[in-house]
């Protein structure tokens, strides 16, 4: 699951970076604003993930 998680975060970041760029491109600032909104939550979703790794092995 957590293999699964991850590549969803890298997507999102991505997607995030790609729409920052049409947004700067194009003169949007709301497009710029919602793209690194969404490589800020992918972000997030991989500190998340990297935590769960870390309990797991301390667990083991």
């Amino acid at each position: 699951m957590s293999l699964e998680k991850r590549i969803e975060a890298t997507a999102k970041n991505i997607e995030g970076k790609v729409q920052e760029v049409v947004g700067e491109i194009t003169g949007n600032p709301q497009d710029k604003a919602e793209g690194q909104a969404k490589q800020a939550e992918a972000q997030v979703s991989h500190v998340v993930e990297n935590i769960k790794d870390e309990i797991k092995e301390v667990l083991k």
